[in-house]
């Protein structure tokens, strides 16, 4: 058995949410939030056996796509605010990030 870590965009979660239970596949979702942009992320903890793990990433690869966008980058910390002036800047976002990990046990209760 492996459990499936993956952080995906909040634009992308729902829809592969969707993708992964017509799969017959259930998840675990949890709000989480990205230190680089600090905006809001979804990770999605999913439970299958070794043969599906394949399946798994290709519903994520169809689903989740990097595609650009405009940020303006937060004020550092500690730094000198006054002279600190915000532009835009362009950035690739989305996509996903996947964990597979080997689970020792499992029980049901």
């Amino acid at each position: 058995m492996k459990l499936i870590v993956v952080v995906v965009q909040d634009k992308d979660s729902l829809r592969l949410l969707e993708a992964l239970v017509e799969k017959g596949l259930r998840a675990t979702k949890l709000a989480s939030t990205g230190g680089f942009l600090r905006e809001g992320n979804t990770t999605l903890i999913i439970g299958v056996d070794d043969e599906r793990v394949d399946e798994v990433v290709a519903v994520i690869r169809r689903i989740c796509h990097a595609r650009e966008q405009l940020v303006t980058p937060l004020s550092p910390l500690g730094g000198p605010v006054e002279s600190y002036v915000p532009y835009p800047v362009e950035v690739m976002v989305g996509g996903a990030t996947i964990f597979v990990v080997n689970v020792e046990r499992f029980e049901k209760v």
